[in-house]
């Protein structure tokens, strides 16, 4: 779930309380606007997977916060992350030792990934995240 399909859930739940609990708000007021709002959702999804520049609108990006033992602070700056929040989703993953994590992203949806992977080993996984260091995919076949 991306940051819009959020706000598009709590505004139709608040649509739905209205239509429940105010005396003013008839049934078919509240209908309106949930159909209004689902129907907006639908038409912006659709047009974020036919066209880029709505889609970088209204969707995120992965970023990279951590590479090879050390935190990227313009990263972390950028989404405003602490170091102890990456420290405690490497924690949550059971590592203890930072020599063993490779990297750490902060996915669309607010979740870090913790990549566990030997050191010189190719990070295919890596490609589209933002701030990736170049050479995280193995060379391209000639």
């Amino acid at each position: 779930m991306n940051a819009f399909d959020l706000v598009v859930t709590v505004a139709l739940g608040s649509i739905l309380a209205s239509v429940i609990l105010n005396k003013d708000t008839s049934l078919s007021e509240g209908l309106f606007a949930f159909v209004l709002l689902c129907g907006l959702q639908y038409a912006v999804a659709w047009t974020s997977l036919r066209w880029k520049p709505v889609q970088n609108l209204v969707k995120a990006e992965p970023t990279l916060l951590f590479f090879d033992g050390r935190f990227l602070s313009a990263m972390l700056s950028k989404e405003r992350v602490t170091e102890q929040e990456v420290l405690a989703a490497i924690r949550s993953q059971g590592t203890a030792d930072l020599a063993n994590v490779r990297a750490v992203v902060l996915e669309t949806d607010g979740s870090f990934s913790v990549v566990v992977a030997p050191h010189g080993s190719p990070l295919t996984t890596l490609r589209h995240v933002q701030g990736s260091p170049d050479g995280v995919s193995p060379p391209s076949e000639v």
